[in-house]
């Protein structure tokens, strides 16, 4: 009975050992066999003043089995469980201390990432003027494009000696420069490195749809300015830069504003539209024909200048287009030869298409709706239809055909640039 008793405390005070090795430790929950505390402590006697006492003999004598725990409170103080219980500590610091580092790296790395703004959209470029844009093209050394332009049209034969006799006065010797520059404008494309040349571009599509921010430079969003594709660099192909230009001059010129947002306005109706800048480069090409065919040179002469009367000769044109167009109730299906008709009157009298357009700003100016005078009388060689054009009225369905599409007709016309 005592035995038994005996046996319990003992058994209920090493489990009490345990239990305070555990917290003391930091919960290590091994348990030493006897056999291996007897060996240990043969070989490590008094470590820190404590001897250990062998208890496997004391096990035999008693009759208990061999493998029993052992009070390993007292190995507290032993240098090789101190030992592994600080290896295992520091491990896991300097496991800790590697995920710190690899984070902190991570995280200087995320504040050395720059943000990436993406082609133009969501910024807003200041608007920009035509003068402006001119010039850039004025400061610019553009001399390998100057030595290609056609500046006047090439006459042989009895066409040269009739138009020495009883053509245009020659464009005065110091206005031929500013001529050549608008040639030369005309050879540009529209270049992505050059910031003037995508200002003008973002300048355009603000003042025509009231957008505050850049568009991106490429997308569909440019068809909706009557593009043909995404990208408005391929339709300038016949006009070069200078088409561009005459828009700008359109657009953000005062007097002129209104005019380009009502004929914006008609190239979206459901049944008249027709795409607002490829017509506007084909009213371009009138002008560049008219040009260098020197029907504008007499006017250039008394005002002294050729790109102020480019402009407008390019403005009365679009507002004779314009004005056909409203009240005839065209279509694009008309297109190709409302463009011929309007090109063909433009240069027999450019001086009366002129004149009516200054009557249309006075009368915008004085509060009177110029936009709804009576068209001039159709043209009986006009027709709805025609051998280049599709009997389609869908714009969506059909190709735009314009002036600069058609064949020519006559020896000596202008070849487009």
């Amino acid at each position: 009975m005592e035995e038994t008793f005996g046996n319990a405390v003992e058994e209920e005070y090493n489990f009490k050992l345990i239990q305070e090795v555990e917290g003391l430790n930091g919960g290590i929950s091994e348990c030493l066999c006897v056999e291996e505390v007897a060996i240990e402590t043969k070989e490590l006697k008094d470590i820190n003043g404590l001897a250990l006492k062998s208890h496997r003999q004391e096990d035999e004598a008693s009759g208990k089995p061999a493998h029993k725990l052992a009070p390993i409170s007292a190995l507290k103080q032993n240098g090789i469980l101190q030992s592994l219980t600080a290896g295992k500590k520091e491990e896991a610091d300097a496991e800790l201390n590697h995920e710190v580092q690899q984070a902190e790296d991570e995280w200087a790395a995320l504040e050395a990432v720059q943000p990436v703004i993406s082609d133009h959209s969501g910024s807003c470029s200041s608007l920009i003027s035509f003068n402006e844009a001119l010039q850039h093209f004025q400061t610019t050394d553009l001399s390998d494009i100057k030595g290609n332009i056609q500046p006047t049209l090439r006459r042989r034969g009895l066409a040269a000696v009739a138009h020495f006799l009883f053509g245009p006065p020659r464009l005065h010797r110091e206005l031929q420069e500013e001529r050549d520059l608008v040639f030369t404008i005309a050879q540009c494309s529209l270049d992505n490195n050059q910031k003037i040349h995508i200002r003008v571009l973002q300048t355009i599509y603000k003042k025509l749809t009231g957008a505050r921010f850049d568009c991106p430079r490429y997308g569909t969003h440019w068809e909706q300015l009557g593009f043909q594709g995404t990208d408005p660099g391929t339709d300038l192909r016949g006009t070069g830069f200078l088409g561009l230009m005459n828009t700008l001059y359109l657009v953000m010129d005062p007097q002129m504003l209104p005019l380009a947002r009502e004929i914006y306005k008609l190239s979206q109706h459901p049944v008249q539209n027709f795409p607002f800048c490829v017509m506007s480069i084909n009213v371009t090409r009138i002008a560049i024909h008219a040009l260098r065919e020197e029907v504008l040179t007499k006017e250039c002469n008394k005002r002294q200048q050729v790109v102020g009367v480019l402009n407008d000769f390019y403005v009365a044109t679009f507002l004779q287009l314009y004005q056909i167009w409203k009240a005839q109730h065209k279509t694009i299906s008309d297109s190709g030869i409302v463009l011929k008709e309007v090109e063909s009157v433009a240069k027999k009298n450019p001086k009366q298409l002129l004149r009516r357009l200054e009557s249309y700003l006075s009368e915008q100016k004085s509060g009177a709706s110029a936009l709804e005078v009576t068209s001039p009388s159709p043209s009986p060689n006009l027709r709805v239809s025609d051998p280049w054009l599709s009997s389609s009225s869908s714009s969506k369905d059909l190709k735009f055909i314009g002036v600069c599409e058609l064949p020519p007709e006559m020896e000596g016309e202008a070849r487009l640039i």
